[in-house]
């Protein structure tokens, strides 16, 4: 995993008007300008004030990072948390990567590290409250599959670093340790996150929207164990890639949340694991 920073330090120390041509070249959508607005740093990791597609700006903030960032610690294999107590602070980033608020939360609305490497957290104040104080929006949680070839952004909270490289394609297991992940994003080696970038938004250049969330990379070339996950393709040949890193989609979260961003495992179209 890009594990917590404190997981880290201690291995260190172990879219206009006119006639269309007739041929029109191709074009690729303007790219977004990305920034740190929106973003968050938490005591060991990275994550990112979200949003859904159908959210609105009364609903009660969310924010994203990875289910290995738990402050209670990694669930099992085949564990989901939910409505889970919780007083966890979040430094708010403005664009420039400054720290402008502190949000707190007071549930883990889901938490997981079976199929995906997610935790959700639900916070005391609203979309609109942050908007009104701070100027600063959530990022909104793509609703479709991301696409090899895109141009996509790490932003991580807590290091004020932002990566830049692309989706390189997509792996039908990723194994690490106990857990198993599926369809997991596989970055482009420009993209070298480190310890404390876990639950970083990994963000689309195209929409701006969020597409991932980071969490892994295999560091030292070993096969499948902690720090150094494996892919594994559907007729379970392993492969291991030293220094490649890697996310978890993010598009099939939507639709476990209805009105309120209130979660509901048994929504139509949500896949996410169940308890």
């Amino acid at each position: 995993m890009n594990k917590p920073l404190v997981a880290a330090l201690a291995s260190l120390a172990i879219t206009g008007i006119g006639t269309a041509p007739a041929v029109a070249a191709p074009r690729q959508a303007a790219a977004v300008t990305v920034t740190f607005a929106g973003t968050v740093s938490l005591s060991n990791c990275s994550g990112s004030v979200i949003r859904f597609p159908n959210s609105a700006d009364s609903d009660p903030a969310l924010v994203l990072t990875n289910g290995h960032c738990l402050e209670t610690g990694f669930p099992g294999p085949g564990e989901v948390i939910t409505g889970q107590s919780s007083s966890r602070t979040f430094g708010l980033l403005n664009s420039s990567g400054t720290k402008v608020a502190t949000l707190r939360a007071n549930r883990v609305v889901y938490s997981t590290m079976t199929d995906t490497d997610v935790t959700i957290y639900r916070t005391t104040t609203t979309y609109a409250a942050i908007k009104s104080s701070y100027g600063i929006s959530p990022l909104t949680v793509s609703s479709t599959h991301p696409v090899a070839g895109t141009a996509i952004k790490v932003v991580s909270g807590y290091w004020k670093t932002i990566y830049s490289c692309s989706v390189d394609g997509f792996v039908y297991r990723l194994k690490e340790g106990d857990w198993t992940w599926k369809d997991s994003v596989r970055y482009t080696s420009a993209c070298n996150t480190i310890g404390g970038t876990s639950g970083s938004p990994v963000i689309d250049t195209s929409t701006g929207q969020v597409v991932a969330v980071n969490n892994t990379g295999n560091e030292d070339g070993e096969r499948c164990t902690v720090d150094n996950p494996c892919e594994v393709d559907a007729n379970g040949t392993v492969t291991v890639r030293q220094g490649i890193n890697y996310a978890e989609e993010t598009y099939n979260i939507p639709a476990c949340f209805t009105t309120g961003n209130v979660l509901n495992l048994s929504a139509s179209g949500c896949t996410l694991p169940k308890p």
